[in-house]
């Protein structure tokens, strides 16, 4: 079709561009498998992206069938996880496009231990497409049952209709359209349910089985591990560092180097960070050839029996007469031995922090905690909560942190 340069015809072919130029993007929207165009406005589709904002981030069971397979092997890859990064733009001929980019990442544990860490995998477009589709569900209008007379009818199939059938355009796809019976789609739905319980089925298992063969690998000596959610890798050694991410409770890292404060670890490859040492367990903790308690050693041994807010049952001047939050904590097996004064401090350093975040959190917090053993070989551990908040904060050592606290008696805790 050509238009005539005749004096008013410019807007009309303006007009045209631009139409063109809307159906074209659309076009390449769809067939783009991480972009999509939809018919409602920007602001419908942020709205329905909130609903299912559960699956833009999450942890995979396993990467086969979500990336594209590399040079490297994908059973040899654990703790993955995926985050999609979501854009909505408004379409030139109304409507949005929305792009979806998946970004997937898992720990590569290599037969030499140098090599392992965390590496960026590339999505085979799995995870785009299924968010698109969830966003496509959630802007499906909902039906409501209606109440007066002129409800919604019923989708069930009836044996007789009193108002005339509309007249279809094409005789084929009518009698099509009729032949078939209600009950056929019964089944097709019966066999996706199988077949999708069977698919995650098959995927618990695959899941354990890669558990399992990780658990029987051979633990390299050289890694530390993470100990709490949230953990900061900083850039430098240096409480106000650039932080590059927060690192997840039992992420494991290669150790590089330490001093008493900080501990340097590979990333990935080139990558490198620091992170305190107070917030990892580290390898060969040995003393004279005996393997000192850790976390999970303590947290058996000793359990919390009892939490109450009274004043401070003891004359140290920093707590003196103010509310406090007591712990009574007690051993786990009565009759076992202790693994002394080192498994106390251990237990006691997790137990604070994990009860001054949920008290920090609260309108009234106390004016510190106090942790009583009680046993036979017992003994009273109080910190303020000034104190506290600088140990969660990590401006502080460990070391530091136990000459500010109380001991009652000091030597069941001479070990600090």
């Amino acid at each position: 079709m050509r238009i005539a340069n005749l004096p008013g015809c410019a807007p009309l072919r303006a007009l045209v561009f631009f139409a063109f130029c809307g159906f074209a993007v659309c076009i390449a929207a769809q067939n783009s498998p991480n972009e999509r165009a939809f018919p409602q406005s920007r602001a419908v589709i942020e709205r329905a992206l909130k609903t299912v904002q559960s699956s833009v981030a999450g942890r995979l069971p396993l990467l086969e069938g979500f990336v594209v397979p590399g040079d490297r092997p994908l059973d040899r890859f654990t703790r993955a996880y995926y985050q999609c990064a979501v854009q909505v733009n408004s379409a030139p001929s109304g409507g949005s496009l929305v792009r979806v980019n998946a970004k997937v990442t898992a720990w590569y544990a290599d037969t030499t231990p140098s090599r392992s860490g965390y590496q960026v995998l590339p999505s085979n477009g799995r995870l785009e497409a299924d968010l698109l589709d969830q966003i496509a569900e959630a802007l499906k209008p909902k039906a409501f049952p209606r109440t007066d007379s002129h409800a919604v009818p019923s989708l069930e199939p009836q044996p007789s209709l009193s108002a005339p059938m509309p007249r279809l355009p094409d005789g084929s796809i009518r009698s099509s359209a009729i032949s078939r019976a209600p009950g056929d789609a019964a089944p097709s739905l019966k066999a996706q349910t199988d077949a999708a319980e069977k698919h995650e089925q098959e995927l618990a298992d695959e899941a354990k089985g890669l558990e399992e063969i990780l658990q029987n690998q051979t633990h390299p000596t050289n890694l530390v591990a993470v100990k709490t959610t949230g953990t900061p890798v900083l850039q430098s050694p240096n409480a106000d560092g650039k932080i590059l991410f927060p690192a997840t409770a039992g992420d494991e890292f290669e150790l590089l180097d330490a001093n008493s404060n900080w501990v340097h670890v590979r990333i990935s490859g080139l990558s490198r960070g620091w992170i305190r040492r107070s917030a990892l367990e580290m390898p060969g903790d040995a003393d004279g050839g005996n393997r000192q308690p850790s976390v999970s050693d303590t947290a058996e041994e000793f359990k919390l029996s009892n939490e109450q807010l009274a004043p401070f049952p003891g004359d140290w001047e920093p707590l003196r007469g103010k509310i406090v939050k007591i712990l009574t904590v007690q051993k786990t097996n009565e009759s076992a031995k202790s693994s002394g004064p080192r498994a106390k401090l251990l237990f006691a350093k997790t137990l604070l922090q994990k009860k001054y975040v949920e008290l920090a959190a609260t309108d009234s917090a106390p004016a510190g905690i106090v942790l009583i053993f009680d046993s036979d070989d017992g003994g009273m551990l109080a910190a303020t909560s000034a104190t506290l908040k600088e140990w969660q904060a990590g401006s502080v050592s460990d070391e530091t942190i136990w000459r500010q606290c109380f001991f009652d008696p000091p030597e069941v805790f001479a070990d600090k």
